[in-house]
């Protein structure tokens, strides 16, 4: 089921010729020196399209440097004035929609940790109320799309019709090289849901070290996303935020010119016909897939039924350790990712435990 969101084209509020929109700057304005600094730097680039900078700074804890508030305003102003940049700048409440927008910030985005939150996002929302500026949505910290959504969604409603995501990844428990996972099943379900809403990237907050971020920023751009968010510090050794994952301007600016950028589509002819055939036989494939997942299911009803009459209990832990062993070894041979196929047999065997769960919950007069 598609969204129902009213938006406008990204190219009718910000039209880069097609090119991903590249929005770069300092994770936090420190002081006026170092705003106007980095600034101009990422101007000289050449890659920038938009400058950003944290003015206030939402921190997991108290007694963190939480932004540099209002004061900072000025300086980005100043820094837009010089560069000609426009800006943009997250908010968190009702008062900092006011305060950026009073100050002339261009574009507002909604961070992770207030998308979380739908009591927060109206309060944003109701003070978005008859205002026309570009708001962008961060994904919340949790892998949760309902609620990434309905942000949106609140938003939205509130008139604001230059809209656009940002995926900058989730929080888990499972350690990993990113500070955020990517779990870009989500992203992709949101453009599936809502096909012309434009998604940004966000690979700093993904990657969490500077290291990472080209090769997520080349992922995101052949998922067609359109534009990147990148944290960039005139000396990130020194930064007051996250200095690990912000780069330096130039850096910024060797990542952008390594990226290769591909078409979401092709005049030509001999491409489309091959690419339409490939498709024809994945889609007989997964027809085939799930027919074989619908006959293992009869199978599965029938020993749950067998196992109810005799009194058995549903799991088996040798018997799925067993087929773990045997569809893991099958797997190697054929050359598919282990994590992969662990996932996609946990999900059928979690289907073949409910369904035995529903069997044994239900009386034998209701079966007969």
């Amino acid at each position: 089921m598609k969204l129902n969101l009213n938006i406008q084209p990204l190219e009718s509020w910000f039209d880069n010729g097609g090119k991903p929109i590249i929005i770069s700057g300092p994770c936090s304005a420190e002081t006026e020196e170092q705003l106007l600094e980095t600034a101009r730097l990422v101007k000289e680039t050449g890659k920038v399209n938009i400058l950003r900078a944290g003015i206030w700074k939402p921190r997991t804890r108290p007694g963190e440097f939480e932004g540099i508030g209002v004061e900072g305003l000025v300086w980005l102003d100043k820094a837009k004035k010089e560069t000609g940049l426009p800006t943009a700048v997250e908010v968190a409440t009702a008062k900092h929609v006011e305060e950026a927008l009073a100050a002339g910030v261009d574009i507002l985005w909604i961070g992770a940790r207030s998308t979380v939150n739908p009591f927060t996002v109206q309060d944003i929302a109701d003070a978005l109320q008859g205002v026309d500026v570009p708001v962008l949505v961060k994904n919340p910290i949790n892998p949760d799309l309902s609620l990434w959504i309905g942000a949106l969604e609140r938003i939205n409603r509130a008139g604001i019709t230059k809209l656009a995501a940002i995926h900058r990844g989730f929080s888990s428990f499972e350690k990993s090289a990113y500070r955020n996972e990517p779990m870009w099943d989500l992203a992709i379900q949101l453009k599936t849901l809502a096909p012309e809403l434009p998604i940004f990237n966000d690979p700093s907050h993904i990657c969490g070290a500077r290291e990472l971020i080209p090769h997520i920023a080349q992922t995101a751009i052949d998922l067609d996303m359109q534009g990147l968010m990148i944290e960039a510090h005139r000396d990130p050794s020194v930064a007051w935020t996250d200095a690990k994952q912000q780069v330096t301007p130039a850096k910024l600016a060797e990542i952008i010119d390594n990226l290769t950028l591909r078409h979401s589509d092709s005049d030509n002819s001999e491409f489309t016909n091959k690419l339409n055939n490939l498709r024809n036989s994945i889609d007989r494939v997964d027809d085939l897939i799930l027919q074989k997942i619908g006959e293992r299911m009869a199978l599965v009803q029938k020993i749950g039924e067998y196992k109810r009459d005799n009194d058995v209990t549903i799991l088996q832990v040798n018997r799925w350790e067993e087929i773990l062993e045997k569809r893991m070894t099958l797997a190697n041979a054929l050359k598919l990712d282990k994590d992969f196929v662990e996932k996609f047999l946990e999900l059928i065997h979690s289907e073949s435990i409910r369904k035995q769960t529903e069997i044994m919950n239900a009386s034998k007069s209701e079966v007969n």
